[in-house]
Parts: structure tokens; C-alpha cells; sequence
């Protein structure tokens, strides 16, 4: 049959039909595919502080532990940056977010553990190794649960203490110990206790001031600002001594706090 000798209807419905197939077919070339890529400035802070860790575990390696503990300090300040820097710009991703929590490990859960142990826990054997393996772990567990935990947690606090803070310590000490002429078989001991408590401090219930909540931008009294300059003119002096005290009384603090707590 013609489709002259047709009925009007179902002529009408070929041409609906031929028209369908020929969208559809067209349909993959008009469509543009979403755009693959991801955020550069952010992401270069990120790998900055990954690199920062990285070369602390190196230079640890060849012998240099005062430069491993600088470069852990160096990864902490990159580590702020790249957030902040991704919030101002507004190029927050969940790329982002996961190359972070990567970072993290390396610098905060590796590199530390790693320094520490060739610095003044290989001599101990596996004592040693295992309060460095305590270490690590807890650095993974603590970075996994705070990122379950986004969006549910008080920003105020940090549920344990957070995984720059603890290589700060364990860099902190190494650093200090190291300009005061100790050697890491002297301090074996001490870190023998201090790695691993920074390990379970980490994934611990203890809560921690995140300071996330201070204005910064608004007015404060005139002797805040003079504390601020003094405490940096404290660790322009001494550096390794101050950011070690610093960041050990940090760690005391929680504990401290529940103490307190209990007390009352």
C-alpha cells in the first residue's frame, strides 16, 4: 500500500515515528557531555603539603631528622591553606576532599611514624615498630571517621585530637630534642610512650577546641593582640622549643578537661 491509499491517521503516525527516530538518533550529538577536570589552586596547596610530607620522610631517611620535623610543620601550613583557599574561591569538590584525607595519611600518619622509628624506635625492635604501627593506624582511623562524620559533628570541637596536631607533637618533641643535642637512643623511652598515646589520643572520644568558631574579623581587646605578638616573637626565638610546648599542652588539654569534669 502507498502511502497516498493510507488513512489520514496512520499516515500522520509514520510521520510522528519517523520523526522520533531521527531525534533520538541526533540526540547524542547535540547533548554536551559535562565537563571533566579538576579545581588547580586548591589542589596545589594539597599537593604541596603531600610533598612536604614526603620529603620529611627522606630526609629522615638520610639522617636529617630536623629537617623531617620542619617539613611536617611545613605540610600543617600547606594543610590549612588548601580549605580555606578552596572555600574563598569557591572550588570545593569531593575530589578535593578525598586527595586531602590521601594527603593526610602521609604527612600526618606516615611521615611521623616513620621519623619517630628511624629516629629512636628501631633500636627498641619490635616494641618500636608496633607503637609506630599504633600510630599509623590511629592516624587512618581518626581521618576516616572525621569524614564520616561531616555535617553531624559540633564545629566547635574535634571528637579526639586531629591528626596535625599529632604529628606536631611527635615533630614537635623530635625537633626540640634535636636542638637541645638529645639523641634518639636517649629518648627511646619517651617516645616509646609518646607515639602511640598520640596514636589512641586520635581515635579517642576526647574532645578538642577546633577554634573554628573565633571571630576573627571582629574587635578584640588591645592585650590579645600584644599576647599574639608575643607568642610570635616567642617562636621566632625558639621555634622548636615553643610550637613542641605549644602542641604538647594541646594534647594534655582534653585530657585535661575531662578531668576537670570529673572533679566538678
Amino acid at each position: 500500500m502507498k502511502v497516498d491509499d493510507m488513512p489520514v491517521e496512520e499516515t500522520e503516525k509514520e510521520i510522528i515515528k519517523d520523526e522520533l527516530e531521527d531525534d533520538t538518533a541526533e540526540a547524542p550529538k547535540t547533548l554536551k557531555q559535562p565537563r571533566r577536570g579538576v579545581y588547580l589552586l586548591p589542589n596545589l596547596f594539597t599537593t604541596a603539603a603531600l610533598f612536604s610530607g614526603f620529603y620529611s620522610i627522606i630526609a629522615a631517611m638520610n639522617g636529617n631528622y630536623t629537617h623531617a620535623a620542619v617539613a611536617i610543620f611545613i605540610s600543617m601550613v600547606f594543610d590549612g591553606l588548601d580549605g580555606r583557599v578552596a572555600r574563598l574561591t569557591r572550588t570545593q569538590s569531593a575530589f578535593g576532599a578525598e586527595y586531602d584525607s590521601l594527603a593526610d595519611m602521609v604527612s600526618f600518619g606516615v611521615a611521623p611514624a616513620l621519623v619517630s622509628f628511624t629516629w629512636a624506635l628501631d633500636p627498641l625492635g619490635k616494641v618500636g615498630w608496633i607503637a609506630a604501627f599504633i600510630y599509623v593506624v590511629g592516624a587512618a582511623l581518626r581521618l576516616a571517621r572525621f569524614n564520616t562524620m561531616i555535617g553531624n559533628e559540633d564545629k566547635r570541637y574535634f571528637t579526639g585530637l586531629p591528626s596535625p596536631a599529632a604529628a606536631a607533637i611527635v615533630a614537635g618533641v623530635i625537633w626540640a630534642a634535636n636542638q637541645a643535642g638529645l639523641t634518639g637512643e636517649q629518648m627511646a623511652t619517651v617516645m616509646a610512650l609518646l607515639v602511640p598515646v598520640a596514636g589512641l589520643l586520635m581515635v579517642s572520644n576526647v574532645k578538642y577546641r577546633s577554634f573554628k568558631d573565633l571571630n576573627i574579623k571582629g574587635r578584640v581587646p588591645f592585650v590579645v593582640l600584644l599576647i599574639a605578638v608575643m607568642v610570635l616573637v616567642l617562636i621566632a626565638l625558639e621555634p622548636a622549643l615553643v610550637l613542641a610546648t605549644m602542641f604538647c599542652a594541646y594534647g594534655l588539654w582534653g585530657i585535661l578537661g575531662i578531668v576537670f569534669k570529673q572533679l566538678r
